[in-house]
């Protein structure tokens, strides 16, 4: 039976997170066992490019794809989500739905710099999906996006740079690497456009990307062909988090346990249409997820066997080598919390063990 790559509408098309749906696919795909081996990738770009069917072809997802005898309308709606088929390390794939849509009209914006900010923030790849006849037009379908896009990573609280890859679609007879010579001027001249906050004046765009170019032929009219280059493209993102890889220089991953956590906390700041100056993400998902794992050890602590045993005992008189055996006890929770939270802020960490330890010494057995 094909494995089941899990898709869900992660955010509504009206800004609706699906926190149970998130949840669920958190347990499904046993993210929390993941630690920080995984990567997420996003794609963007305008409306009925093929943004779905790249990603389907990429990572063996079921995204629902445009049908071409329907027009060229609306496909995605909102923000999707699905894990990766056969990809290492771990992926997940956000289908971000398309720019410029005729559907949203002049009031699309908002959700466009609201779905781009939170894309940016949560992905350590970005694929900018784009007609490869947009390049070197000023008015081309994709220049407000690209503005929206980098806009939206001087706001992005990452401390590590975001892997951009894009992806031109329809190549011509126009050799690539004078497509990329092209693109990246279109880049920059984008990016010194931008009205940056005092702290990014005159920062170079790499400092905050690494940007690679690729094209693909027409999938309309040339599909054997498009179908062999998207095969050779998906090696890409294998081992993408392994210096070399596309995600190769990350350097803030956080373990997959409290992405559920950080999805909700950026979306909810993006929709209060604020910066995001929530602290760092390690200090953000760190102090969610220690405090969560200390708690249910001292729970667990308060329900245990051989603990309540002691306990009964006592009452019958002293208990002998009652010392060892709870600090035994002890020692064997503090263990399980170490091992549970050794991929995160040390300081945090060993914060939150404190703080486990003197509860714990307080429960009777």
């Amino acid at each position: 039976m094909a494995e089941d790559c899990c898709s869900l509408q992660l955010i509504s098309g009206d800004g609706v997170l699906n926190r149970e749906g998130l949840e669920n696919f958190s347990r499904t795909t046993n993210l929390s066992q993941r630690g920080v081996s995984y990567a997420v990738v996003a794609i963007m770009g305008p409306q009925s490019g093929g943004k779905s069917t790249l990603l389907n072809k990429l990572f063996q997802t079921d995204f629902r794809m445009m049908d071409a005898d329907d027009g060229r309308t609306q496909t995605t709606q909102g923000i999707w989500m699905a894990k990766a088929i056969g990809i290492e390390p771990f992926t997940i794939a956000i289908d971000v739905e398309g720019s410029d849509s005729r559907e949203r009209g002049q009031g699309g914006a908002t959700f466009e710099k609201q779905s781009a900010l939170f894309a940016l923030a949560i992905a350590d790849i970005v694929i900018i999906n784009m007609w490869c006849h947009d390049i070197g037009r000023e008015h081309a379908a994709s220049r407000p996006l690209l503005k929206t896009v980098f806009e939206a990573m001087t706001r992005s609280f990452r401390s590590s740079k975001t892997s951009l890859l894009f992806v031109l679609r329809d190549q011509t007879m126009t050799p690539l690497e004078l497509l990329q010579r092209l693109l990246r001027q279109d880049i920059e001249k984008i990016w010194a456009a931008i009205a940056h906050a005092d702290a990014h004046k005159r920062t170079p765009l790499d400092e905050f990307f690494n940007v690679e170019i690729t094209a693909l032929p027409s999938y309309e009219l040339e599909e054997m062909k498009f179908t062999e280059q998207v095969a050779r493209l998906r090696q890409r993102f294998f081992l993408s988090t392994s210096p070399g890889g596309l995600a190769g220089d990350r350097k803030d991953g956080q373990p997959a346990s409290g992405l559920p956590f950080r999805a909700q906390q950026i979306w909810k700041t993006v929709k209060k249409n604020k910066d995001l100056d929530l602290p760092p993400p390690q200090v953000l998902v760190a102090t969610f997820r220690c405090e969560q794992i200390a708690k249910e050890k001292l729970s667990r602590l308060k329900l245990d066997e051989t603990w309540l045993a002691m306990g009964e005992a006592l009452k019958s008189g002293p208990v002998s080598e009652f010392g060892e055996k709870l600090s035994s006890i002890l020692e064997n929770y503090l263990c399980q919390y170490d091992k549970e939270a050794i991929n995160h802020e040390e300081s945090i960490r060993n914060e939150n063990r404190r703080k486990l330890e003197a509860k714990a010494l307080k429960v009777r057995p």
